[in-house]
């Protein structure tokens, strides 16, 4: 089983069980993926001396270049303190220049632009990435923790081949009817099977239909605090060497910081009732 936490811009946490991957192969995979690193100059395939005149002009490119980023350095040697590039707006717009996004999906994506809460919607280089894992999985039966209006299942749902699954579970039936008249319109409904109501019901369902172990992809991006309920009982439901991509893990970061998280562990043993 491979559980890959997700933000933004980067694949943040990879947990491995049950594989014989060594811990140096894991951090590596560990990085934000916008990676600012200098020795790319060695596969220009040049002499060292072009290679360090070339390794200066780029240099003084990125220097004078309007496109100001933020270099961080990470403070454990252990990573190698390896330099990388934050996100600034300017470059998340350039890569969302760049994704390819089928026209339905755009189509989507401007409508619930429109509508409350579309800030839950994933983003198009997410759901390209989310797209990409499927394919490269080779998943046919997939689960979707949080459907909102559709544009994450349906990026799975257009790469899943004709016999595939997608099993979308979602509370809220008025944007569950967005997602639903797009799968039509993309032509994937017959690959969708929509889940209307509380998710940990709908995840219990399939258990007790005797459907452990079976699926080969889920994606939980719904009701943070039921996140761990919905993790747990999709170990049961993800065979052995499947995938499970967790939405939302850093949270804007703050589990990085100390006071959240004792807050937090507050919370978890005096919750408001």
């Amino acid at each position: 089983m491979v559980i890959i936490g997700m933000t933004n811009s980067s694949i943040n946490l990879v947990f491995h069980h049950g594989l014989t991957l060594p811990h140096e192969h894991v951090t590596s995979l560990v990085r934000p993926c916008a990676r600012f690193n200098l020795n790319y100059a060695t596969t220009w395939g040049v002499t060292s001396s072009s290679k360090a005149q070339r390794l200066k002009e780029y240099k003084q490119l990125v220097r004078n270049s309007s496109i100001s980023c933020e270099i961080v350095i990470a403070s454990d040697e252990k990573y190698g303190n390896k330099q990388v590039v934050s996100l600034t707006p300017r470059l998340y717009d350039y890569v969302l220049e760049n994704v390819r996004e089928p026209e339905i999906l755009r189509q989507l994506r401007a409508e619930t632009a429109s509508m409350h809460g579309s800030q839950m919607q994933v983003s198009p280089d997410q759901a390209q990435l989310l797209a990409m894992l499927v394919q490269i999985l080779g998943a046919e039966r997939c689960i979707e923790v949080g459907v909102y209006t559709g544009y994450s299942s349906l990026a799975i749902a257009l790469v899943l081949p004709e016999s595939g699954r997608l099993v979308a579970c979602e509370r809220d039936a008025k944007s569950l009817d967005v997602a639903k008249k797009y799968y039509q319109l993309a032509g994937v409904a017959h690959k969708v099977d929509v889940k209307l109501g509380l998710a940990a019901d709908s995840l219990e369902s399939l258990i007790m239909n005797g459907e452990a172990g079976s699926y080969d992809f889920a994606f939980i991006d719904a009701e943070k605090r039921m996140t761990e309920k919905y993790f747990e009982m999709l170990l049961q439901l993800v065979r052995i060497g499947g995938l499970i991509v967790i939405d939302n893990v850093l949270w804007h970061g703050k589990v990085a910081d100390p006071l959240v998280n004792k807050w937090l562990h507050i919370f978890s043993l005096f919750p408001v009732k």
